[in-house]
């Protein structure tokens, strides 16, 4: 019997030792459990993935990992910044933090009735 159940990151961004690793891929039989697949160690690159992801609340601990094939894992982690994104973006809009932009951001430029784009230094149009 371990001394301690289950490892436990001090903070979300330490590094999972190489023991954790093995003990969880052995715990999931080396399955990837985004895809079902068997993970082959020698040709396949593999990460460990967090099931419920830290930018959504879960905690960086054994329990919360799991093996993945690199590839979905990637695609899956996109997928959660992507609506973490959101709704930080969101969460500031209602708070009026964040002030909506517009497509033409920068001072130096304006954007005319007619649709034209005009540089305000110069008095080019630019499209």
């Amino acid at each position: 019997m371990r001394s301690v159940p289950e490892w436990i990151g001090k903070h979300d961004d330490q590094k999972v030792p190489d023991r954790v690793r093995q003990r969880v891929f052995d715990r999931e039989g080396g399955i990837c459990h985004l895809t079902g697949e068997k993970i082959d160690p020698v040709r396949d690159e593999w990460d460990l993935d967090h099931k419920v992801a830290l930018i959504l609340g879960g905690e960086h601990r054994e329990t919360n990992l799991f093996p993945a094939k690199k590839e979905p894992h990637r695609r899956k982690t996109a997928v959660e910044m992507k609506v973490k994104s959101k709704i930080a973006r969101t969460r500031k809009k209602h708070l009026g933090i964040a002030k909506p932009k517009s497509s033409l951001s920068h001072l130096r430029f304006k954007r005319c009735m007619d649709g034209t784009v005009v540089d305000r230094r110069t008095g080019e149009v630019i499209r």
